[in-house]
């Protein structure tokens, strides 16, 4: 037995739905119950009864589950002892984050997570749009507050918050004074992009799963807001961003214009869960915990990892 597979009963006996427990801890469904059957196999026991409409433990699970939970608060209480008296949490944490990306929440992560861990300084390190990994792909961050998707096959996310998608428009646009938008609409508009290195996440924002056979007609290259903005004011394109861009960079000669028919922006916390520091890894837990630091919202939602 591992203490892996303990960890994995207690997720499921907790949460009895396995999408659920598959989420905390950041492993596909069926690999979790690919374990859970091994576990029972190991055993020659059924700890849980499944169907198609629930996930229930037997009575021996039942009794069981206490006793796993005592003995894995005994395990992380043990490592966070250890840790404190090493004192490897003592140090700087260079924070990655996209520019423009979540800007009030970049804020509030570091101040709360300082407040925390006051031998931990936060030092948050600035990526434009050539970049959104926001420093991880390369390894020159640990963590960061990116906005999906990007190409980070080995790295895990946490889903802080979501907005809605906005057009950008020169203020002298035809659709300018419109209460909203449909993204048909703006298809055939020359549109300001990010730089070829942004991947996957360039053809995001320039929406190229509506195109079809419509290849966009890039006006210019912007690897910043603000260069992306004085674009747009020339007249030169349009391009789509999120409801926070349009609050933190509104200029003059451009205006933005809800788009009804995308679905949301995410905006993440990304890390490699095989390269993490003891202040890294204290930051992700202390975010998994305690991500809405007291703005009012449930702490639950949007609860999305992956």
């Amino acid at each position: 037995m591992t203490l892996r597979q303990l960890r994995y009963f207690a997720a499921l006996g907790e949460e009895l739905n396995y999408r659920r427990a598959a989420e905390m801890l950041f492993i596909t469904q069926p690999a979790l119950s690919t374990a859970i059957k091994q576990l029972e196999h190991q055993f020659g026991v059924v700890l849980f009864t499944r169907n198609t409409r629930e996930v229930a433990l037997t009575d021996l699970g039942a009794a069981w589950l206490p006793q796993v939970q005592q003995a894995l608060a005994g395990v992380d209480a043990v490592v966070e002892n250890l840790v404190t008296l090493s004192g490897t949490r003592q140090g700087r944490l260079r924070l990655g984050y996209l520019i423009g990306t979540g800007a009030d929440l970049l804020f509030r992560v570091a101040r709360h997570f300082e407040s925390a861990y006051p031998d931990v300084t936060v030092e948050p390190i600035e990526f434009d749009f050539a970049d959104p990994t926001a420093g991880l792909a390369n390894g020159s961050t640990e963590v960061a507050l990116i906005r999906p998707p990007v190409d980070l096959p080995s790295h895990r996310m946490l889903i802080l918050d979501s907005e809605s998608w906005m057009a950008c428009l020169p203020r002298d646009h035809g659709l300018a004074e419109r209460t909203e938008v449909a993204i048909s609409e703006l298809l055939d508009d020359p549109i300001v992009c990010a730089p070829l290195t942004a991947g996957t996440w360039r053809d995001y924002w320039l929406a190229m799963d509506v195109r079809g056979n419509r290849p966009p007609n890039i006006a210019a290259v912007a690897a910043t807001y603000e260069a992306e903005t004085t674009s747009i004011a020339r007249g030169l394109g349009i391009s789509f961003t999120t409801s926070s861009v349009a609050r933190f960079y509104d200029r003059p000669g451009i205006v933005y214009v809800p788009i009804t028919d995308r679905p949301p922006s995410h905006t993440a916390l990304a890390w490699n869960p095989a390269a993490l520091s003891p202040q890294a890894e204290a930051l992700v837990r202390y975010v998994q915990e305690h991500w809405n630091f007291g703005d009012g919202r449930h702490r639950d939602a949007p609860a999305t990892c992956f």
